[in-house]
């Protein structure tokens, strides 16, 4: 007993103090700082932004139900990621900085959120580290500054399932209610990935805390009015596009769903890997707070948890488990996947590392160790190297290859302060460790500026607005590469022999468009027009003596535009 008292008394001496306006801080800073700071980047950020400028543009409602992408149908995705950035479009204009703000207000309501649950089960402090321990993941920082659908819909099951913890907890069923809304905005964030992740994750959580009787468990959970307010909000905007576009239900359920998870989808524009394939990816997401995963190994539990968190740990715990599973076990894999796991992962670590006593002595100092040691041995490394350093490419000032063994130097400096902290102020100073995601954070968003002409097409946009304004646009080949010219063109550009994944079932669904032309329609053509030609065709394009016609052309990162 006197021992028990003891280590009570030490939890009770060494447990977080961490400030709420602290995390608030962090979270803001993590997400909303950047985010304007360099153009739309081709391929899905470029997709996404062009669909809901066209959608806001269009004045069809049609395209609300169907959305466009270069004029085309594309129904590859649920609509709600366009419409709310459609509706930020419309409050806030089309610049680069209001294209971002969806996932960056996502990850800002997965704070929210489970600083709630924190609260709710009397658990403030842990819920401010696990929030801490998600936004400043390397992972979560880099998909808020993206315009990509994982963090929306990461908010929305992340939402659904803490609800439905609460209602299980505490039998509200206003708890129960708002679950279901969530759910309802997940499916339309992502589709029926929501409702097959919901479904496992809560039905495995439930047999393992009732067993046998699970079935009379799960009847309670069938509150009528909690279906209602699922099916509002999932039903009316699947039934209408089915009646709009007759292939809806073939495309979207089948070839989007059932063919990609089995690998059958057509086109095949998706990775494949191995059943591996997300755990260092998971490593990464998690960066800096995964080092800290030794610990859990090499330091014992100090005292039992009370029920609530050892309810929460168990949820959680099966939560990134099941859907680490889930996504290992699909045919298509695709790094950006593992966000939605993020909260859930961030959450048990941090229950994991408040259990094991991990914010006394020197235990915290663990995690800025092993990255100090990890981030000086690759400068070393690379410093001492035989890789090729001809690149021209300047960063800050600096030759790529010098410029990456000072960044791994810093970072190794960082976090041998980071740990120092830590270590002397055991109640908050693990949050030192915030800084590393942050000046990495800083590094990636100039390295993309300085990349701008190979990750964006803002720049041919900006030549050929300043220049030619209203000539007609031509993208040769490949649609994707400069998928945000049409976002800065605020138009539609031609596609000429398309070998475009994107736009395949736009045209083939709609045959008679004008955006899709051949080379020999193109040959016809006699006014004076652009094409942007990628690299990669640029010796088709001249073999073909396409490129006779023109009097001048001019180079792009990856890009040659003859006019």
């Amino acid at each position: 007993m006197e021992m028990q008292n003891l280590r009570s008394s030490a939890r009770q001496t060494t447990s977080l103090q961490i400030p709420l306006f602290l995390v608030i801080l962090i979270a803001v800073v993590c997400t909303m700082a950047g985010l304007g700071s360099h153009g739309v980047l081709n391929n899905n950020e470029g997709l996404y932004a062009e669909i809901a400028r066209e959608m806001l543009n269009s004045g069809d409602w049609h395209h609300w139900v169907i959305p466009h992408l270069n004029g085309l149908l594309y129904m590859e995705k649920p609509p709600l990621l366009y419409w709310l950035t459609a509706l930020m479009f419309a409050l806030f204009g089309q610049s680069d900085y209001v294209v971002r703000l969806i996932p960056s207000l996502s990850s800002l309501a997965c704070v929210a959120v489970m600083l709630y649950l924190g609260k709710r089960i009397n658990r403030p402090q842990t819920a401010r580290l696990a929030a801490i321990i998600f936004i400043s993941g390397v992972g979560i920082m880099l998909m808020s500054h993206t315009l990509m659908f994982d963090m929306l819909v990461t908010a929305c099951l992340t939402s659904s399932v803490i609800f439905s913890y609460l209602f299980e907890r505490d039998g509200q069923f206003r708890d129960l209610r708002i679950a279901a809304v969530c759910l309802g905005l997940a499916l339309l964030a992502k589709g029926l990935i929501a409702i097959a992740l919901f479904g496992l994750i809560i039905v495995a959580w439930l047999v393992v805390m009732h067993r046998l009787a699970v079935m009379k468990r799960l009847a309670h959970w069938m509150d009528l009015r909690a279906i209602i307010l699922f099916l509002l909000i999932a039903a009316p905007w699947h039934i209408a596009a089915s009646l709009i576009e007759s292939s809806f239900a073939w495309f979207y359920f089948i070839n989007e769903h059932v063919h990609r998870f089995m690998g059958r989808r057509f086109p095949n524009d998706y990775y494949r890997g191995h059943w591996w394939y997300y755990l260092p990816r998971m490593f990464i997401f998690l960066f800096p707070w995964s080092f800290a995963i030794p610990a859990i190994f090499t330091i014992k539990p100090v005292a039992p948890d009370d029920q609530s968190a050892e309810d929460v740990k168990l949820l959680f715990g099966l939560a990134w488990v099941i859907a680490l599973v889930f996504f290992s076990s699909s045919s298509a894999k695709a790094n950006y996947y593992m966000v939605i796991v993020m909260p859930f992962a961030a959450f048990h670590l941090a229950l994991l590392l408040e259990s094991r006593d991990f914010l006394t002595g020197k235990a915290n100092m663990i995690l800025g160790g092993l990255v100090a040691l990890v981030a000086a041995g690759a400068a070393l490394a690379l410093h001492f190297s035989a890789v090729p350093s001809e690149n021209p490419l300047q960063l800050m000032g600096l030759p790529w290859r010098q410029f990456a063994v000072v960044a791994l130097g810093c970072a190794a400096i960082l976090s041998v302060l980071a740990a120092l902290v830590a270590w002397r102020k055991p109640k908050v100073g693990i949050v030192a460790y915030a800084i590393l995601p942050v000046y990495i954070l800083v590094l990636l968003l100039n390295v993309v500026g300085a990349m701008e002409g190979f990750v964006t097409a803002a720049p041919i946009a900006r030549f050929i607005q300043h220049d030619m304004p209203d000539r007609p646009v031509y993208l040769y080949r490949l649609f994707e590469q400069n998928s945000s010219l049409p976002f800065y063109l605020k138009k539609s550009v031609f596609v000429i022999d398309s070998r475009s994944n994107d736009l395949y079932w736009g045209n083939k669904l709609e045959p008679l468009n004008t955006v899709m032309v051949s080379q020999g329609l193109f040959a016809a053509i006699t006014t004076p027009v652009i094409v942007v030609v990628p690299d990669s065709y640029l010796e088709e394009f001249t073999t073909n003596r396409l490129q006779e016609r023109f009097t001048s052309h001019r180079h792009f990162g990856k890009n040659t535009v003859f006019y």
